[in-house]
C-alpha cells in the first residue's frame, strides 16, 4: 500500500491521545489494490476518512461493507477485533485518511463497535472568512458531528478556506491539536508558518489556529483530543499499556483466544 506516514510511533506521546496516523492512495491501482488484509487490533480506535475511492472492509464481528468518497468509519477496537480493509480499483485515484486513537486503561477491554458515517451525515456550516467546515466529530458553533461518546472526546473538522480569506478557531484548553493539509496551502498561527498539502502542524494545548489561505485556497483537518497521559506497549497493531498486557494480547492472537466469546459473530 503507497502511503505517507503523517506522524507514528517515533512522536509519541507529543500527540496524545492521538497515535498515527496516514495519508494513503495512488492514481496508480498497482500500487493500493494490496490494501491492508486480515489483521488485528486491541486498544485503540481507527478512524478511516475516504477522501475520493472506495474501501470495502470485513471483521470477526461479522460485520462488512465499503466506505467510500466523504465517509467515515470509526472503529472502537477495544478488547479485540480482525478485519481487513481493502481498496477498489478506482477509473482516477483512491485517497484516504486513517487516524489512530489511543483508548486509556480502563478501556482498552471494552467490548468492540462501529460507528459507519455516510457523507450526507456529516453537517456542513459555514465559519470565519467564508469557510466551509465539515464536522465530523465536536462541535462547531451550534453545529455538531454525528461521531459522538468517544473517550478523547474528539473534535475532527474538515475545513476549506478560499483564497485570501482567514479563519480562526480556539482549542478547548485541555485538547491536544494538530492540522493537516490535504490541498493548497496557507500559513498556519500568528508566526506565519507556511504548510502546504502534506505537511502537518502541531499545537500545544489550548491553542488558536488562524490560518490564512494561499491564492489556491486550503483544505486541511483540524483534530483535537484529550490527552491520557498514560505509559504505551506498542506493537504493530495493538497498543496497551505494560508490557505484559501486549505479550499477552500477541500470545492470544496466535493461539485463537484474541476474540473474546462476547464479541463474537453470531
Amino acid at each position: 500500500m503507497n502511503l505517507h506516514r503523517v506522524f507514528g510511533n517515533g512522536d509519541v506521546p507529543t500527540f496524545d491521545p492521538f497515535l498515527m496516523m496516514d495519508d494513503f492512495g495512488s492514481s496508480d491501482p498497482e500500487e493500493y489494490m494490496a490494501g491492508f488484509p486480515w489483521h488485528p487490533h486491541r486498544g485503540i480506535e481507527t478512524v478511516t476518512y475516504m477522501l475520493h475511492g472506495e474501501v470495502r472492509h470485513g471483521d470477526s464481528l461479522g460485520n462488512s461493507g465499503s466506505i467510500s468518497d466523504g465517509q467515515v468509519q470509526w472503529m472502537t477496537a477495544g478488547g479485540g477485533i480482525i478485519h481487513q480493509e481493502m481498496p477498489q480499483k478506482q477509473p482516477d485515484y483512491l485517497r484516504g485518511l486513517q487516524l489512530w486513537v489511543n483508548l486509556p486503561a480502563k478501556d482498552k477491554m471494552i467490548s468492540p463497535r462501529y460507528r459507519d458515517i455516510k457523507a450526507t451525515d456529516i453537517p456542513v456550516t459555514g465559519g470565519s472568512g467564508g469557510s466551509s467546515i465539515k464536522v465530523v466529530a465536536g462541535r462547531y458553533g451550534d453545529c455538531r458531528g454525528p461521531v459522538r461518546d468517544i473517550v478523547s472526546d474528539p473534535l475532527y473538522l474538515d475545513i476549506s478556506v478560499p483564497n485570501g480569506a482567514t479563519f480562526v478557531h480556539s482549542v478547548q484548553d485541555d485538547h491536544t491539536a494538530f492540522v493537516y493539509v490535504v490541498d493548497g496551502a496557507g500559513t498556519f498561527d500568528r508566526r506565519k508558518r507556511a504548510l502546504s498539502a502534506g505537511r502537518l502542524g502541531l499545537y500545544g494545548r489550548g491553542a488558536e489556529i488562524e490560518v490564512a489561505a494561499g491564492q489556491d485556497g486550503v483544505r486541511f483537518l483540524l483534530i483535537a483530543g484529550k490527552p491520557i497521559g498514560e505509559p504505551l506497549a506498542w506493537r504493530g497493531p495493538i497498543v496497551m499499556n505494560t508490557q505484559a498486557e501486549l505479550d499477552l494480547a500477541f500470545r492470544e492472537y496466535r493461539n485463537g483466544t484474541f476474540i473474546k466469546s462476547e464479541n463474537r459473530a453470531r
